[in-house]
């Protein structure tokens, strides 16, 4: 019997297969490492919820909150050998969000990992080695930030810490704590997303499905974003009005000037007057942008 080879004409139906059931697997695929980065980056919430608990046991009630009572946004010095160094003294006391969280992997034990969400593309893992280091035997506890470019090095935003609004164990436990960045405000992955192209589904605003997803956090593909709650439960969210009384999480409320909280203002950065919730019942989360910080 002799030997019999596949002909041209099978060889490119076979090619043909291949290439349709790539096209419907690859799909799929994307989608459920979409779900992975997803998981992971709700549990990373949920073990930093965890450690606000035990650091606000240690400090009054209060959450973690860099520079101090009285300071102000702002950038600080990640390296410094003291935290009057770090955040600034009196009327130039400064910190940022990283700074905040980061008081997490100084005195809870929380690793540097657990601040990113894979989702968040252009945010690497927080490493010494990455750094120029002020001494040999510089370590993570000595630092007061996420290094000298903190915002590539933490994906979360945060509930404004500064000012009169900030959270305790003590406040309303449906008020949003950290989140997925906020999509009004530059990140690695991109730049601010346009709040024109943004409306609440839900009355009296009465948007499309298409314009209310337009608000939602840009790591999970804009299909939502997990949020950590003062409760510390941890819920993926679908719409940025997940909070407390249907409050949007990325924006300050304006309920009496007749858009509602579901919609609210776009953030402002810059300074603790840029960003101020309207009220201890409004959620506003932020991460520090990098062309700001520069």
């Amino acid at each position: 019997m002799k030997k019999r080879g596949f002909t041209l004409v099978e060889l490119l139906v076979v090619i043909a297969i291949i290439a349709l059931l790539m096209g419907i697997l690859m799909p799929a695929l994307a989608k459920v490492r979409q779900l992975a980065f997803r998981l992971t980056c709700g549990t990373n919430l949920a073990g930093i919820g965890k450690a606000m608990l035990i650091y606000a046991n240690d400090y009054d009630n209060e959450l973690p909150r860099a520079g101090g009572q009285d300071a102000e946004w702002g950038s600080v010095v990640w390296d410094a050998s003291d935290r009057y160094t770090a955040y600034g003294v009196g009327d130039a006391a400064r910190g940022s969000i990283s700074s905040s969280f980061y008081l997490l992997v100084k005195y809870a034990e929380v690793t540097p990992k657990s601040f990113i969400c894979k989702g968040d593309t252009g945010t690497t893992e927080f490493t010494l080695a990455d750094e120029t280091l002020p001494r040999a035997d510089f370590e993570l506890i000595d630092a007061w930030d996420f290094g000298a470019t903190p915002w590539d090095n933490c994906s979360y935003s945060y509930h404004v810490p500064f000012g009169k609004h900030a959270l305790t164990t003590v406040s309303e436990p449906g008020l949003a704590v950290a989140a997925d960045r906020n999509p009004w405000i530059d990140s690695p992955a991109a730049e601010a997303a346009d709040f024109t192209k943004f409306l609440a589904d839900v009355p009296p605003h009465n948007g499309t499905t298409e314009q209310a997803l337009a608000g939602n956090a840009i790591a999970h593909q804009g299909d939502g974003q997990n949020v950590m709650f003062l409760d510390s439960h941890v819920e993926f969210a679908k719409r940025a009005h997940c909070a407390l009384e249907d409050d949007n999480i990325y924006t300050i409320s304006n309920a009496t000037g007749g858009t509602g909280a579901s919609l609210g203002l776009k953030p402002v950065v810059g300074g603790r007057q840029g960003v101020v919730p309207k009220n201890k019942k409004d959620s506003v989360l932020v991460h520090d942008p990098e062309k700001w910080r520069r």
